[in-house]
């Protein structure tokens, strides 16, 4: 397996290859040459396996450089019981993603697919947590050391610190929009006195934090020279291990072949659903691919009109589901380069576009009616319909969901179809959103144990400008280079 630019950098490249760094030298994102299929009859083999196992099966047939024999030690050591602790009451965490029915809706089942059961309580955790130990794998091998420069809206930071904290040869660099994650999401990355993390506190929104790391990878020798590599969902590594719950989901939900379900996915930043996207294109039988957004509506705005709009850093409203409060989608970059039939010069230009005025539109155009075929439906929610959900299941099914995750039940209520289970993808366990969960309920969410008063834990960080020379300063300063 060959990975290559979608902005046609020449040089088709291995996964261990792109493992570490993240944009293409050209600006691209790393997609695999060709998507494996997988059949029905392979599909079914899989009914049964452990999370780590069909993690291995996935993923091997993209890691294809790596020995078959590394990768599965890499997936069971990952995927335990003892990492993925954190089940509600009534689930199995052994089952690292369980799913849970709510109930029959709609002429159809409506499912929860718990992904927040790692360190973090959130479902960034399941790819980053492998994310870690490939990292670590690949540097014991080359003996090498990586600086990751990453930008997070809340979760990302965490789960990479998280994923990260303590390994040879690793430091983290982790952007995030000063004062606007929650006060949970705050305290567990600024918590953090590991000496290989520093947290950076920009004074802006989470897009000036994504365009510092896209402008500092873009500068080719110092990204060389500081060893700087990303875990954000621009790295190819992160969406494939991404790829795997949704087969799960699906194998959970099913009882034969060919049956297809639906997944709702909260979505700001479009990694979470391009992994659908890819499952889908290796054959998992998936209906729709709902994108739930919240009020940074833009890649609803897409998936209605065909415009995609990015908004400018004062457009980006801040929200009670403030990991989705992104208006410039970087992972929408790779289903635009399925879009266009893999065409990277195409691609380049409507991403010029892009910098240059903001967007582009396919309305009235091939491309755009051919995204329909891609099975993408859309839809918005706001902070009254996130209240609003969070007490109709609190009542219906006594259960308590996270913001993001009402944004996703909110908007699969939309689009069920009779006969097609539907599955919403959990992101976070309601305890890292308390302050809404209580103005909804008027009551504090359960807690793990463990997290108890991490609000008021000495906390560690930096406040800086949105500006890429200073971060490359501040990164120079602590690297010795």
């Amino acid at each position: 397996m060959k990975y290559l630019s979608t902005r046609g950098h020449a040089a088709p490249q291995t996964f261990s290859d792109i493992l570490l760094g993240g944009l293409a030298p050209d600006g691209g994102l790393y997609l695999p040459d060709h998507y494996p299929r997988v059949s029905s009859e392979e599909l079914e083999s899989w009914r049964g396996l452990a999370y780590a196992d069909l993690a291995y099966e996935i993923l091997r047939k993209f890691a294809t450089d790596i020995p078959e024999a590394d990768l599965r030690a890499l997936t069971r050591k990952t995927y335990t019981a003892e990492v993925y602790c954190n089940a509600r009451d009534g689930d199995n965490a052994a089952d690292i993603t369980p799913l849970r029915r709510l109930g029959e809706e709609g002429g159809t089942t409506v499912s929860l697919l718990g992904l927040s059961n790692g360190p973090t309580l959130a479902f960034k955790d399941m790819a980053m947590q492998l994310l870690g130990n490939l990292f670590e794998y690949t540097l014991l091998k080359t003996g090498d050391e990586l600086n990751i420069l990453g930008a997070t809206s809340g979760d990302t930071g965490s789960a990479a610190e998280y994923a990260m904290r303590g390994k040879r040869g690793i430091r983290v660099f982790m952007l995030s929009p000063h004062k606007k994650m929650s006060a949970f999401q705050t305290a567990q990355m600024f918590s953090l006195q590991d000496p290989n993390i520093f947290n950076i506190a920009v004074e802006g929104v989470f897009d000036d934090c994504q365009d510092i790391v896209k402008a500092v990878s873009n500068d080719l020798e110092f990204k060389a020279r500081q060893k700087i590599g990303t875990v954000n969902s621009i790295n190819w590594a992160r969406v494939v291990a991404q790829v795997v719950y949704y087969f799960k989901g699906w194998l959970l939900a099913t009882t034969g072949p060919g049956q297809k379900v639906s997944f709702s996915v909260p979505s700001g930043n479009f990694g979470n659903v391009c992994a659908g996207h890819i499952a889908r294109m290796m054959g998992l039988p998936i209906d729709k691919l709902v994108v739930a957004t919240n009020e940074n509506d833009v890649l609803d705005e897409f998936f209605r009109t065909g415009n995609y709009r990015v908004r400018k850093s004062a457009e980006t409203l801040h929200t009670s589901s403030p990991s989705m409060d992104i208006s410039k989608a970087s992972n929408f970059e790779r289903f635009v380069f399925d879009l266009f039939d893999r065409n990277p010069e195409r691609v380049a230009g409507l991403f010029r576009d892009v910098e240059e005025k903001g967007g582009f539109s396919v309305a009235d155009t091939a491309a755009g009616a051919r995204v329909a075929s891609f099975g993408f439906v859309s839809g918005r929610s706001s902070h009254q319909d996130r209240l609003a959900t969070i007490r109709d299941l609190a009542a219906r099914y006594d259960i308590v969901i996270d913001t993001h995750t009402a944004d996703g039940v909110k908007v699969a209520r939309e689009h069920l179809t009779p006969g097609v289970p539907m599955i919403v993808l959990e992101t976070a366990l309601p305890a890292k959103f308390s302050e809404t969960i209580v103005e909804a309920l008027g009551k504090v969410p359960p807690r793990p144990a463990g997290f108890d008063g991490i609000e008021d834990l000495p906390q560690r960080f930096d406040v800086m400008p949105a500006d890429a020379a200073a971060i490359k300063q501040f990164l120079a300063a602590r690297t010795g280079r």
